[in-house]
């Protein structure tokens, strides 16, 4: 299984590149957050790569990171999906909004994305979201909808790890901060969540 390709970019466009690879030209097939990550023609880059091999197909995926790899391949193990519709997926959301609409239940925001309607993003909810770590989940949506402050991270995983549910967690943390509690620290904002 090729993991990883490291080469000159020959050809660049936002589905597709070509690799030079040691005088071998690689196609490989990405989404567009990967194609933001990529430099211009003629430079070099590394892309991690999952090797799609069918009785009627053999392709190269490529990912900028880690993260859309994985989820590209938990995409894949839900019924109904194949690489075009988890490119799609990783085209029409970042991993970490993707990784977090999962967590959520967001149904309405998966079905949104192209090639999948409502009874596949169901599925897809109900397939992926246990296999998701919850301070995975928690984080995403942490970020997502609190602008990235670490505070409402640390304070849920805090509820978190009192026995709270992840999705309810994050609840508790969003109804404490409210725009003008910036100045709370973690331990008040679970204070506060916990008399709520």
């Amino acid at each position: 299984m090729i993991t990883f390709l490291e080469g000159m970019l020959v050809e660049k466009t936002p589905t597709r590149v070509v690799l030079n690879v040691g005088g071998v030209g690689y196609e490989v097939f990405i989404p567009l957050s990967t194609f933001d990550h990529l430099g211009t023609a003629k430079q070099t880059c590394r892309l991690l790569t999952y090797d799609f091999v069918r009785e009627d197909q053999h392709s190269l995926f490529g990912f900028a990171s880690e993260a859309e790899r994985r989820l590209f391949v938990m995409l894949l193990s839900v019924g109904g999906i194949g690489p075009k519709i988890a490119m799609s997926a990783l085209s029409g959301l970042s991993a970490r909004e993707l990784t977090g609409a999962i967590a959520d239940g967001d149904v309405k925001r998966l079905s949104g994305i192209t090639g999948i309607g409502r009874k596949l993003a169901e599925r897809i909810v109900v397939e992926l979201r246990d296999k998701l770590a919850a301070a995975e989940g928690l984080e995403a949506r942490a970020a997502a909808d609190l602008h990235h402050d670490h505070r409402a991270r640390d304070a849920a995983l805090a509820l978190t790890s009192l026995g709270y549910k992840p999705t309810e967690a994050h609840q508790m943390v969003a109804a404490v901060l409210t725009p003008g509690a910036s100045g709370l620290t973690v331990e008040e904002i679970v204070r506060k969540a916990l008399a709520r």
